[in-house]
């Protein structure tokens, strides 16, 4: 499943023959003007996450680093760090009452979701100071630097000379500045250049303490990833230091909550649209938020976000089984689209948010008897019970058993996504 960027990267690769060059020499560096004669270099160069990498970068284990503001080096190089995400207790805190600018129920985009932990304190948290102001942000000229990264060949060396790199938001209290790197949505990974460039910038002009942080909000939780770089010197030094998980505080979610809503939920006929296979519930909860923002196509959703061409489709058809969204267009061109219901699930606060979405899961048969008989038997099913009562719930279009099997898979962890959010 190409897209726009596979293709075109796929001419740049035969016109200057990439792929021998990089054979030959270990790297290739191709100027903007090359990129610019098949697409526009901003919408070629800037992967932020694996997924995102156009398809001859990831057959091949390629990555492409911007070196100055018009030039890149390609090359095998392990740019990316891996996240996991911990189930650890997650810190409370509220917004003061006086502030009547920033909605809680609002939280849609990665400004939005700094200003909030700013306002409430979370920062101040975080660097252990009681003074911390927020200074910079945007885009800015890295300077002139020198560093190694690692490829399967061992260490290889690269100069940096005036690229460009941007800050979400960097906080400065009087002994450190906190660099932050923001999503709106759950990562797998990340390109580190997008911590390590702004670090080498600022290592240069400050000499407190330089506290480089990827922060992603998502499913109404602030997770915060404090790393540091044990050689300043070396791309791929960078070391988990602690990470932290925040939400705004709320009544939490009981047993009773979801008891309640099995008691009243009335059954409804299956929506003739494909039968959910996203595994992942957190990623649709994403989805339906970067929705909140505008309407997006497919491409739009799979270059800009943590999603697989494929995974793309899987999980905007599991928010269209929901009712939640629409698509629009035709097959070639589809346009995702939140639902009345959908805008109206999403602008609740993060506890009816999440309850409406476990009522509207509840709705369809097989989910529901799955979660009952998980309830009365005090243990969660295993794939074969979930395939006999996938059966017997009038699925839409699963017939193949290999089908259901895959798409039992996603009802286990839809279950298990609702028991994750009882306290």
């Amino acid at each position: 499943m190409t897209n726009k960027n596979d293709i075109a990267w796929k001419k740049l690769f035969e016109k200057y023959d990439i792929l021998d060059e990089i054979s030959n020499n270990g790297y290739y560096e191709i100027s903007a003007d090359q990129i610019k004669e098949f697409r526009e270099p901003r919408l070629m160069t800037k992967f932020d996450q694996k997924s995102n990498l156009p398809l001859l970068f990831k057959e091949n284990e390629l990555v492409i680093l911007p070196i100055t503001r018009g030039k890149y080096i390609i090359g095998p190089f392990k740019a990316y760090e891996s996240v996991r995400y911990i189930d650890t207790r997650k810190i409370s805190f509220n917004i003061p009452d006086y502030i009547e600018t920033l909605d809680p129920q609002q939280i849609y985009s990665e400004a939005n979701a700094i200003n909030t932990v700013y306002i409430g304190g979370v920062i101040h948290q975080i660097l252990e100071e009681e003074k911390v102001y927020q200074t910079i942000s945007g885009r800015m000229s890295t300077g002139s630097f020198d560093f190694t990264i690692n490829t399967n060949n061992g260490a290889f060396g690269i100069s940096i000379n005036n690229s460009q790199c941007e800050i979400d938001a960097g906080f400065e209290s009087p002994n450190r500045l906190l660099l932050l790197e923001a999503k709106n949505f759950r990562i797998d990974d990340f390109n580190i250049r997008q911590i390590y460039y702004p670090y080498r910038l600022w290592c240069n002009k400050v000499k407190k303490e330089i506290v480089p942080a990827f922060f992603t909000y998502s499913n109404d939780v602030f997770s915060f990833f404090i790393y540091k770089f044990c050689d300043i010197s070396n791309y791929n030094s960078l070391q988990l230091v602690k990470q932290i998980d925040f939400v705004i505080e709320e009544k939490p979610i009981t047993m009773e909550d979801i008891y309640s809503i099995l008691k009243k939920v009335k059954i409804v006929e299956e929506p003739e649209v494909p039968f959910p296979q996203a595994n992942n519930f957190y990623r649709t909860i994403d989805l339906l938020s970067l929705l909140m923002e505008s309407e997006l196509t497919r491409d739009d959703i799979t270059a800009n976000y943590a999603f697989e061409p494929r995974q793309s489709n899987y999980y905007a058809d599991a928010a269209r089984y929901l009712g939640l969204v629409e698509k629009k267009g035709n097959r070639q061109n589809s346009i995702y689209d939140l639902t009345p219901l959908g805008r109206r699930i999403m602008s609740k606060r993060p506890r009816d948010k999440i309850l409406g979405i476990v009522e509207l899961i509840l709705q369809h048969e097989v989910f529901n008897k799955v979660l009952r008989k998980h309830l009365k038997d005090a243990s969660p099913l295993s794939i074969d019970d979930i395939v006999d009562i996938m059966k017997d719930s009038h699925l839409y279009n699963v017939r193949e058993e290999s089908t259901f099997r895959r798409r039992a898979s996603t009802v286990k962890r839809w279950i298990e996504w609702i028991f994750e959010n009882v306290d």
